[in-house]
């Protein structure tokens, strides 16, 4: 019986031809795979360009002190390293006094920003003091939202920040001392007063408590002080505008942090004799239309040389805009707290006062 044999299968493996649209098909996959990325890439871009965060401005040194005041993103990252273990037991603001326990805990739970975007929103309505129907907007979050980021994160730094000692010990001070305070060594603290204008109350009696005739507008007012080598070591509460510097003076929580060995510098219109327990620096008067000796004017115009640097602190201070503005009476309930956070930031924000005083940089970031 004759065996029929098969005619050889085609060996399509083996076409030149497949091979070669194989390899095409192979180029062809490898740019769909580079279009891809790109693509990826671009979506990215655009998601991080829509959003306003602190990742947005990583890379702009320029930016993060405009929105910040920090003096650039490293430095930004730098105080965040030290306040991110306590933002985990961070207590969130609601919309009511009196909620339950589960609303609370819900209340905790982070918003949709993470933290630090929080914190860059808070620098930022300090920094430039724009709206927070803006911040909202900008956020891509309600108002209220906004408000209670602002309210949470005041309260929170408050905290924190003022849980840190910023009193320095006499020695240290003796120690850090530069060398154009050598006639005034003795100096612990340089003190001066600063007011923040505010919107006029409705209410009379409060218009007479928070009008200041020195700056013929309602005010809220505070003390300030600083040690001989630049940073901030005191800040008081804020009060109504009609406050005398020497009522505050006295109100200020400073005195029972004197002793009779320290020199405490100051303006004239502290006539805080009998209430300081050391020595006072001050501008000499002129008396009865006198002229003044040649002695005092001498001391005056040193004494005013050395106070200039407390009005420079005050002025970094005064740079978040917020302060620059007249208050809104709707953060009346906060004010206090967003000025004294304002004013321990500069502590952590700035370098020295002076480019000589570098190597007395131990209170600054």
């Amino acid at each position: 019986m004759e065996v029929a044999t098969l005619a050889p299968d085609h060996d399509y493996c083996l076409s030149r031809t497949t091979a070669r649209v194989a390899g095409q098909l192979a180029e062809e996959n490898d740019a769909l795979r580079e279009k891809v990325k790109e693509l990826e890439l671009q979506i990215q871009a655009l998601q991080l360009s829509s959003c306003f965060g602190l990742r947005r401005f990583a890379g702009s040194d320029e930016d993060i002190r405009f929105y910040t005041r920090f003096h650039s993103y490293d430095h930004l990252m730098a105080f965040w390293r030290l306040i991110e273990p306590a933002t985990s037991r961070i207590i969130r603001v609601t919309r009511e006094a009196s909620v339950s326990e589960a609303e609370k805990r819900i209340s905790n739970r982070s918003t949709k920003l993470l933290p630090i975007d929080e914190l860059f929103l808070f620098l930022k309505y300090l920094s430039t003091g724009c709206t927070q129907r803006e911040l909202g907007h900008q956020f891509n979050i309600h108002r209220t939202t906004a408000s209670r980021i602002i309210t949470t994160w005041a309260n929170f730094l408050y905290c924190v920040l003022g849980a840190v000692c910023i009193w320095i010990k006499p020695e240290e001070i003796t120690a850090n001392l530069p060398s154009e305070f050598k006639d005034y060594a003795d100096t612990q603290v340089i003190v001066d007063c600063t007011e923040l204008r505010c919107h006029t109350p409705s209410s009379l009696v409060l218009q007479s408590e928070v009008y200041s005739h020195y700056k013929s507008h309602c005010t809220f007012k505070a003390m300030i002080g600083m040690a001989p080598h630049g940073p901030l070591t005191f800040v008081s509460a804020l009060y109504a505008g009609s406050i005398s510097d020497r009522e505050l003076f006295k109100l200020s929580g400073i005195i029972p942090l004197l002793s009779p060995n320290m020199a405490v510098m100051v303006d004239k219109g502290f006539r805080v004799d009998n209430l300081v327990p050391g020595k006072l620096h001050r501008p000499a008067f002129r008396f009865n239309k006198e002229q003044m000796a040649a002695h005092d004017v001498l001391e005056t115009q040193s004494i005013a040389r050395l106070r200039v640097h407390i009005e420079r602190l005050i002025r970094r201070v005064k740079e978040n805009k917020l302060f620059d503005t007249v208050i809104p009476l709707s953060i009346s309930g906060s004010i206090n707290q967003l000025f004294t956070v304002a004013c321990i930031l500069s502590n952590y924000q700035n370098g020295p006062l002076v480019k000589d005083w570098r190597e007395h940089k131990s209170q600054v970031l």
